[in-house]
């Protein structure tokens, strides 16, 4: 019983962050000085020598109705929930049209949940296993080297790696492409050769970033835990150091760390814009700017609106599978 009144607390926190995120999606676009419909048809205007006034007129109504631009504010708003809790349609892309958005997420979403979740989870376990040795053996030499190092590369943006390994192994010493390309299908070895070397930059750039913050919060939390009376008692009972460090320092040392690369994990729906940008990767980051860049309501508000259904989601996981990490949290 009091597992589900838990459980129901947190579902029904889940769907408040959600409605009012998918709330703010909605109106945030709308505030935006750009006008889609007026922008899309000024470039076909451009692109034409002349164009009927009724036709421009029957098309600026053809549109306002893709876009679910018509009607009161209101009306807009209850389509616009209505397309998306029962359907999960977002209308047709300004900067595609006439392709579904949902159609542009499903080609971007792979490329960004594989590029982010595998960098994500290197950086974490490489951070975490450095931050453990760096704050279990702190006296040691190499923990004070360890963690200028990554006090060195955590302040520096991801987007800086991405630029000083581009001028690096794509100018100085061209090992890796600039630009991503697709090469054959996915049955074949030769795509999947082109995808590793393609994402091995973007995914480099990422992972030294996030490698600093782990290894600095890692340390942090396992130079306290090394500190407990449980430890101490430990070491009196003649237990070996890597016994101490495996057995009562990782497993309370790696609870705050799994809480954050949940988080993380959620995160990874939004992409790395910048990253995406300079690598010209085609994921999510990049649907997103050209969202932003082209006023595209519709795209803009599937790519967030996924975006913070991810991060909710993650963080409702977590809350109900905290406990089985840790016995001393129950449910309340």
């Amino acid at each position: 019983m009091i597992f589900f009144k838990f459980l129901l607390s947190r579902l029904l926190t889940f769907f408040l962050v959600v409605f009012i995120g998918i709330t703010t999606v909605f109106f945030v676009p709308r505030f935006l000085p750009s006008d889609p419909v007026e922008a899309m048809i000024g470039k076909i205007q451009a692109q034409s020598s002349t164009m009927d006034p009724v036709a421009v007129i029957t098309l600026r109504e053809s549109l306002n109705e893709a876009f679910g631009l018509n009607g009161s504010l209101a009306s807009q708003y209850f389509g616009f929930l209505k397309r998306v809790l029962l359907t999960q349609d977002f209308g047709p892309s300004l900067t595609a049209y006439p392709v579904p958005v949902m159609d542009m997420i499903g080609r971007a979403l792979p490329w960004t949940f594989g590029l982010l979740l595998t960098s994500t989870l290197i950086s974490w376990i490489f951070g975490t296993t450095i931050g453990l040795l760096a704050g279990f053996q702190r006296k040691k030499a190499y923990s004070a080297i360890l963690e200028s190092i990554a006090i060195i590369f955590y302040p520096i943006p991801y987007y800086m790696f991405a630029l000083a390994l581009i001028m690096i192994f794509c100018f100085i010493i061209p090992v890796f492409p600039l630009s991503f390309t697709i090469i054959g299908s996915p049955a074949t070895w030769v795509f999947w050769q082109n995808v590793i070397k393609n994402s091995f930059l973007p995914a480099l750039s990422m992972i030294l970033t996030g490698l600093g913050w782990w290894v600095i919060s890692m340390k942090t939390i396992a130079t306290g835990i090394s500190e407990e009376d449980y430890v101490y008692f430990a070491r009196l009972k003649g237990l070996g150091e890597k016994k101490i460090m495996i057995n009562y320092v990782l497993p309370n040392a790696t609870l705050p760390q799994i809480t954050f690369l949940a988080l993380q994990m959620g995160g990874i729906f939004n992409g790395a814009m910048v990253t995406e940008m300079l690598f010209g990767y085609p994921g999510v980051g990049g649907l997103i700017y050209n969202g932003i860049l082209q006023a595209d309501y519709n795209l803009i508000m599937g790519t967030v609106t996924i975006s913070i259904i991810a991060v909710a989601l993650a963080t409702l996981v977590v809350d109900i599978l905290y406990p089985f990490f840790d016995p001393r949290i129950r449910y309340k």
